[in-house]
């Protein structure tokens, strides 16, 4: 039997402003001058101060109502300017720009003598290159997703063939499918008038699962090499790129990649003093040509046609107004929680002792400054700060903590700095495994778990012993 009835239920959504409120928040410095420009592109009725003006020159007091014009309610007033201030011209947002890799890749291809039906193929080839350099497919996918995604039929052999052609360019390991093949096509380009690279090569090919299992014994009785031998051809491998496609992309979009800090702490009379970066604080205004528009429907306003028009320029003014109070909130957001953070972790600003950092979780600082958890994070996350000591990305300010054999609260960026330490000086002849790294640490006053030992070691990027080992 179906039944209906009505219930009243209380809950909270976040309107669209707030969701991309939040969105702005989350930008780091280049992003938010990326989604400066789109939103400037998009909204005809927003524009960049790149001039400096002063208020009283574009007229900051003057108030816009569109109810003058036509019977609209809804519609509010605007001034014409942010209350964004600026006194140099560091506001001006620059839009950094490079090649991608593959268009790089795709420069040396279209100089190979390739039919127009095999650079379509070497076109969909570096297509499929990711940023590390390689080609995650086999060939056999890839003849696939030709017929199916460009309706071209192709056989093994040519696909095979136009692969080793962008193989042999450059960096050297360019399109391979494995870090085995990588590597070997690096020895490769080395030639073979070298024994220390034939041997390298041999490893590389005929016992790669030893070398990386770092079984040293197996290989040197296999190949009959004496232990001095083998260590000139590890050194040989040592010298390969794993990641070929990360030397393009480092050189060729350096200016997009580079990190630039959305926050500066200095020490001035021994006091923090905490600047927001001022590429993130743009003066925005409200189009003046916008604004005249709106006044000259005045004298007809009873007309239909007039009445979308202004209709229209309201919606873009809304947008503009809205998304120069949306800049301003995402400041006053940012300088609140850093402030926050620096506050929190004050004696290490002003010393730079890593050991003086100290036990923080996202709670601390939202209730500290009255915010919501997600806001915090969307802050640390993504974010950099520029300090006496480097720069630094604000997550790693935060982290848990554990008591020492004192009861002392220390936090665990501490013990993962000493797990560290213990590591680096360890023998590699004979690494230190998770249990004796426990038993060192306890020695050092901190009494911690195997498996706590190995996420931390995981944490750092740190392989297990057996990789570890050297000869």
């Amino acid at each position: 039997m179906l039944k209906q009835s009505l219930k009243l239920k209380l809950s909270q959504k976040l309107s669209p402003q707030q969701i991309q409120l939040m969105k702005l928040i989350q930008l780091p410095v280049l992003d938010f001058e990326q989604k400066l420009k789109q939103e400037i592109e998009e909204n005809p009725a927003l524009e960049v101060n790149e001039s400096n003006s002063t208020d009283e020159e574009f007229g900051k007091d003057e108030n816009i109502d569109v109810e003058d014009y036509i019977n609209d309610d809804e519609i509010p007033d605007y001034r014409l300017n942010t209350y964004n201030s600026s006194e140099t011209k560091e506001n001006a947002i620059p839009y950094a720009s490079g090649i991608s890799f593959n268009q790089v890749i795709l420069n040396q291809i279209y100089t190979e003598r390739l039919s127009d039906f095999e650079m379509k193929i070497a076109e969909f080839l570096v297509g499929c290159i990711d940023e590390g350099g390689y080609i995650r497919q086999s060939i056999e996918d890839i003849i696939d997703d030709l017929a199916f995604t460009q309706n071209i039929n192709v056989e093994y052999d040519t696909v095979n063939t136009i692969l080793k052609a962008i193989q042999n360019l450059d960096p050297a390991g360019i399109g391979a499918r494995s870090l085995q093949e990588c590597l070997a096509l690096q020895l490769n380009r080395k030639g073979t008038d070298n024994p220390n690279v034939v041997l390298a090569l041999n490893i590389i090919e005929d016992s790669f699962n030893l070398f990386t299992k770092r079984h040293f014994e197996k290989i040197l009785t296999k190949y009959q090499i004496s232990e001095k031998e083998l260590k000139i051809a590890i050194k040989e491998i040592e010298k390969l790129n794993p990641k070929p496609g990360n030397s393009i992309s480092n050189n060729s979009t350096k200016l997009v990649e580079q990190v630039i800090p959305d926050f500066k702490i200095e020490i001035v009379n021994n006091e923090l003093l905490l600047s927001l970066n001022g590429r993130n604080k743009p003066v925005m205004n409200v189009s003046r040509e916008y604004t005249e528009m709106l006044k000259g429907y005045s004298l007809e306003k009873n007309r239909k046609s007039q009445k979308d028009a202004v209709q229209f320029i309201k919606q873009k003014l809304d947008s503009a107004k809205w998304f120069i109070e949306a800049i301003e909130q995402r400041e006053q957001t940012l300088m609140l929680t850093m402030k926050a953070i620096m506050t929190y972790q004050q004696d290490y600003f002003l010393s730079g002792d890593e050991k003086k950092i100290k036990p923080m979780i996202l709670k601390n600082i939202a209730d500290k400054i009255d915010m919501d958890i997600s806001t915090i994070s969307r802050v640390a996350n993504s974010k950099y700060v520029d300090t006496p000591y480097g720069t630094k990305l604000i997550k790693e300010f935060f982290s848990e903590s554990m008591l020492n054999n004192k009861g002392e609260e220390i936090s665990t960026i501490e013990i993962k700095k000493i797990l560290e330490k213990i590591i680096s000086e360890e023998d590699k002849r004979k690494p230190e495994t998770d249990d004796s790294l426990v038993k060192l640490l306890d020695k050092e006053g901190y009494k911690i778990a195997r498996r706590t030992v190995s996420k931390y070691r995981e944490q750092l990027s740190i392989p297990v012993a057996r990789l570890r080992k050297e000869l």
